[in-house]
């Protein structure tokens, strides 16, 4: 005997209200009916949902869920829809609403910024509690990013008075002394991706200027040695390129009033074979430490495109074929 088909009505303000939770196409609806298994049908001022019961209250807690987004002015992503189906097998959907209610950022074109995944929200709010931070996970996660925002958030309040960020120069082996230009043209292929963030914050000009008066510093990770970085917000990207013993010649730079963020994804090792990776002993050494906090995230927190998560997942799922 089949399970008995169960059937609501989710009342709709207005008729745009529909269009904008059923997406351009109805391409946020094709994703709701191809990962949730309930008929969804739009008529007039209401949406009415059937299916078995379970997945109706599924359906029932992401339409409440993204219609309050709406509400609130804000504009629904492919990726936003996807994590909220995601969350909304669980019955935590109503988990996104605590996400978007915060904005952490504001950038130099007035737009908002704000966490997008749970993982991202207790990032930030690790790196807020803590002196130093790890986070470890895929491309695409938002680890820099949100490192250089909380970075520039604390210099603009005072918390800080200045930002260094370094990365390893691995491809050149530490050892920039063979390539032409000056330290900064050497250097600058390797610290794109710390100035794209700052960039778009920041805007090129503040940029530009914050890094002139010294406010900002980018160096690679060998320049750091020697140094004690007080009253800093310093951010270590890529460190899963750093040996043991420049993580820890990293570390013990922390002065007083400082705050270091270390982010990188220990699936992404380019050491030479036969050469641990600093991140990974780090988190085996330092774990037990209360003050220092250790976020991971996984494909689910990953906002680029969704092919992105799909590529991330495929390449994960390979892998463990091949361990076993």
């Amino acid at each position: 005997m089949s399970e008995q088909l169960y059937s609501i009505k989710i009342p709709l303000q207005n008729a745009s209200e529909g269009l904008a939770l059923f997406g351009p196409q109805d391409v946020f609806l094709k994703l709701t009916e191809q990962r949730i298994h309930a008929t969804i049908a739009l008529r007039e001022s209401e949406i009415s949902v059937r299916g078995e019961e379970q997945e109706v209250e599924k359906t029932k807690q992401l339409f409440e869920v993204l219609l309050e987004l709406i509400r609130n002015g804000y504009i629904l992503t492919e990726r936003d829809v996807l994590y909220a189906i995601d969350l909304a097998k669980d019955f935590r959907a109503d988990q996104l609403l605590d996400l978007y209610k915060g904005v952490i950022a504001v950038t130099y074109r007035g737009k908002p910024l704000r966490v997008k995944t749970i993982g991202q929200k207790h990032y930030v709010t690790t790196i807020r509690k803590r002196y130093i931070v790890f986070g470890i996970g895929p491309a695409g996660t938002g680890k820099t990013y949100l490192a250089v925002v909380m970075a520039i958030t604390a210099l603009k309040e005072g918390a800080v008075k200045r930002i260094i960020l370094t990365r390893p120069a691995v491809e050149a082996g530490e050892s920039l002394g063979f390539l032409p230009g000056d330290l900064q043209e050497k250097v600058d292929p390797y610290l794109r991706p710390l100035y794209d963030a700052l960039y778009d914050v920041m805007g090129p000009d503040q940029t530009a200027k914050a890094l002139e008066r010294g406010l900002i510093e980018i160096a690679p990770l060998a320049y750091m040695r020697g140094r004690t970085l007080d009253d800093s917000f310093i951010i270590l990207d890529e460190a899963q390129n750093t040996t043991p013993e420049q993580m820890k010649m990293f570390l013990t730079r922390l002065g007083f009033g400082s705050k270091m963020v270390i982010t990188g994804d220990v699936t992404q090792i380019d050491l030479p074979r036969g050469k641990k990776s600093g991140l990974v002993e780090a988190g085996k050494i330092l774990e037990q430490i209360e003050e220092i906090g250790f976020v991971h995230f996984d494909d689910s927190d990953v906002v680029r495109h969704s092919l992105v998560q799909k590529i991330i997942v495929a390449y994960d799922r390979a892998a463990e074929q091949q361990g076993q």
